[in-house]
């Protein structure tokens, strides 16, 4: 595998399923969908107590983008390292002109979103006011759909969480976008709504979550956020995929790709969410 993004996390799933290690020399590309999606298989594979050996990506580009997202502070947890971690000959440089809006941050209490939004602030504007073109609303409603989505691990998943956030050039579209990546290990989407509700499968689940806004809570204003994410990107054509045990829900624009309900995919636990936003 050369690409690991949301396209290809069902070709990674399949291929590190009942295996000792998961290969990723081949790599040339990877983004925080992939990174997130490597660290939460690695937490859900070493549930009892046995790491995988993740053989690291022979591309040093992708080395220092791994580190300069903050990928090895996490990976060592979960994994073992194969030489121990990577000698690079230089490191990605933390400036004001670097189009990350957030390395690979955990998702544990409250707190933690706090941290996020504050730390995703003081790099939005720079980031989505001057290559995506957004408002000050659009910004405010970025900051918010963000809390929103990272908030629904805190009140749902029972679990803990990543995210990663990265600034993208879409040579296929001549336009930038932003990629957020938000991954748990909880309960999903099934579970959780299953507690108050008649939940058929996966794919209604995420569907009843993301479409209708219904929740595991009664009152108003607690675990609805999701509706909220949803029409921020929509207003902004955006695209938004949630994927929960078996299944994967997407609203997809016309710039995009995708299909919009896929089932009978690699059972994963807790809930995988790719945001999408387009410049402009």
């Amino acid at each position: 595998m050369n690409h690991l993004s949301d396209d290809t996390f069902e070709l990674f799933l399949s291929q590190i399923s009942g295996r000792d290690e998961i290969d990723m020399r081949d790599l040339t590309f990877i983004d925080p969908f992939g990174m997130v999606g490597i660290l939460e298989a690695g937490r859900y594979f070493s549930v009892d107590g046995k790491k995988k050996t993740l053989l690291l990506p022979q591309s040093e580009d992708v080395l220092r983008y791994l580190e300069r997202m903050d990928f090895f502070k996490y990976a060592a947890g979960y994994f073992n390292l194969d030489s121990g971690g990577p000698e690079l000959s230089d490191k990605f440089l933390r400036s004001q002109q670097s189009d990350v809006l957030l390395e690979i941050t955990p998702i544990e209490k409250s707190d933690d979103i706090h941290f996020i939004v504050g730390r995703v602030k003081k790099r939005a504007y720079s980031i989505l006011e001057k290559h995506l073109h957004y408002n000050e609303q659009a910004i405010s409603g970025f900051i918010v759909a963000l809390s929103e989505v990272c908030q629904n691990i805190i009140e749902h998943s029972g679990n803990t969480g990543f995210v990663g956030i990265q600034k993208y050039y879409f040579q296929k579209r001549d336009k930038n976008i932003v990629k957020i990546a938000v991954m748990d290990l909880g309960v999903g989407f099934r579970e959780s709504l299953s507690e108050r509700l008649s939940v058929s499968d996966d794919i209604d689940a995420i569907e009843k979550a993301l479409v209708y806004g219904l929740s595991r809570y009664r009152d108003e204003g607690r675990g609805h956020g999701l509706a909220a994410v949803r029409r921020f990107v929509r207003q902004w054509n955006g695209k938004i995929s949630i994927r929960s045990g078996t299944a994967r829900f997407s609203i997809i624009p016309d710039w995009a790709w995708g299909r919009e309900k896929e089932t009978n995919l690699v059972n994963f636990s807790g809930a995988q969410i790719s945001i999408m936003l387009p410049e402009v």
